[in-house]
């Protein structure tokens, strides 16, 4: 173990990151949202089963230093392993390039992995039982807070920004607010639309408590996909003490039948990732994140506002749009992030999966060139120098859509204090509530806001 600066608040048997609190749990929870208890109800049918094939990294935390070796174990059950002996593995660095594979002896067995520099893998194995192919998953981390970039950030990023929020703060907001049922009698429940970007809207709900005073602000910024907005998503928050609102990461009215995002889904938004990826001005994510910029302006200009405490969160692609108000909005006093999306973009340079949208990392030659340029302009990487806020960021381990490597990349990047809740046991959707550690963390920090205390330390 390395010496621990005393300015590092960690757990026992923590990596040393600077400015950083680790926290890390060996099984972990639910999946997303900023309630606990309705998060499993909303997403139980992203769960799943548990996996026939297990596999277990020797270290409990996932987490070694460079040089030393991880020992993974595989086991199976429930399943009649007649004729089976053995299964197949692959170890990818940072999720991505193979470095090694081999066979694993079966109902029981291990094999070997490790790095000399900082960095992380990505070990999958697979057998044939029967009729049916099973698999398992496993992450190891190897000197996390050595984890550095893929690519430096344009020298033009800053500039870039300010020229767009400029843009943006020409235009009125024109705020429109709709009251309507809440499903919480203690709660005021508004549907808002808002002027945005170059003559698009912005659609969200306005929950706030049912009674006088000012109360801390929280942003709530969504994950991908077309859908509209659930009024608890907003009012369980808001029942806690926060003036809450949130934003669609679309220009959709937000209460519209299934059917209807469907069909826009299938339609103009089918795959809108890529609209605009060659082209900085008409990306995608350019408007959906002056959206969320707006929308904070918005609420600091509330007179129910308490005038400090402004708290941006989110998952996935929620959790890349906090860690971009985190480093663009300058009244965003705290942040939370799940899995965040967004992270790395360029990681592909360097061997590394890059996280979600991951434009350019399938594509080839000066089209790749051109998507990956662009990319830089809305990668967290590049907005995680400037945020000097608290930060709280959880990392599946054997997150496939949003790899750890480049979370972690992109958080070694921040200037304020961090604190990261490393899942060991975490795929993207948290299946068999894996990803609980990082819901009680984020109550725990909502809960100290609002009562005006420090934000705990890790456990």
């Amino acid at each position: 173990m390395a010496n621990i600066p005393s300015n590092v608040r960690t757990t026992q048997n923590a990596l040393a990151i600077p400015n950083a609190r680790m926290v890390k749990f060996a099984s972990c929870g639910s999946i997303i949202g900023v309630a606990r208890s309705t998060a499993l109800l909303l997403f139980i049918a992203l769960v799943g089963s548990a996996q026939e094939l297990e596999v277990r990294v020797e270290h409990a935390d996932a987490q070694y230093r460079a040089g030393e070796t991880a020992t993974f174990s595989v086991s199976i059950s429930g399943a009649d392993l007649s004729g089976v002996s053995n299964a197949d593995f692959v170890i990818k660095k940072g999720g991505y390039t193979e470095i090694a594979r081999g066979t694993v002896g079966l109902p029981n067995g291990t094999f070997q992995a490790s790095l000399n520099e900082p960095g992380t893998v990505l070990v999958e194995v697979k057998a044939r039982v029967g009729a049916k192919d099973v698999r398992g998953l496993a992450g190891a981390g190897f000197s996390l807070e050595g984890i550095q970039r893929s690519a430096p950030r344009p020298d033009d990023f800053d500039d870039f920004w300010a020229a767009k929020i400029k843009e943006l703060n020409a235009a009125p907001v024109n705020p429109v607010l709709e009251p309507g049922p809440s499903v919480k009698p203690e709660t005021d429940y508004f549907k808002v639309t808002m002027d945005g970007f170059r003559g698009t809207k912005i659609h969200g709900q306005l929950v706030r408590p049912k009674r006088e005073g000012k109360f801390p602000a929280l942003l709530i910024v969504q994950w991908a996909g077309v859908y509209g907005l659930d009024k608890w998503w907003a009012t369980l928050p808001a029942g806690e003490g926060f003036l809450v609102l949130n934003v669609s990461a679309h220009d959709l009215p937000i209460d519209e039948q299934p059917e209807f995002y469907k069909a826009q889904s299938e339609g103009p938004l089918k795959n809108y990732t890529a609209i605009g990826r060659d082209d900085r001005e008409k990306d995608y994510f350019l408007r959906m994140y002056l959206s969320a910029y707006r929308a904070a302006d918005y609420l600091t200009q509330r007179p129910d506002w308490d005038g400090h405490n402004l708290v941006v969160t989110g998952t996935s692609q929620g959790g890349l749009q906090t860690i971009m108000m985190a480093g663009l909005h300058p009244k965003v006093t705290a942040a939370m992030a799940n899995v965040p999306a967004g992270c790395d973009q360029s990681g592909i340079l360097v061997g590394n999966a890059c996280g979600w949208p991951a434009l350019a990392m399938w594509l080839k030659g000066e089209e790749q060139k051109r998507v990956l340029e662009v990319s830089r302009y809305f990668d967290c990487m590049n907005f995680a120098p400037n945020i000097k806020c608290p930060l709280l960021v959880s990392v599946g381990m054997i997150d496939e859509t949003c790899p750890a490597s480049g979370i972690f990349s992109t958080v070694n990047q921040t200037k304020g204090p961090r604190e990261f809740v490393v899942l060991p046991l975490s795929d993207h959707q948290g299946k068999n509530n894996s990803q609980k550690p990082m819901m009680d963390r984020m109550y725990a920090w909502r809960q100290a806001i609002l009562k005006g205390q420090p934000l705990p330390p890790g456990k």
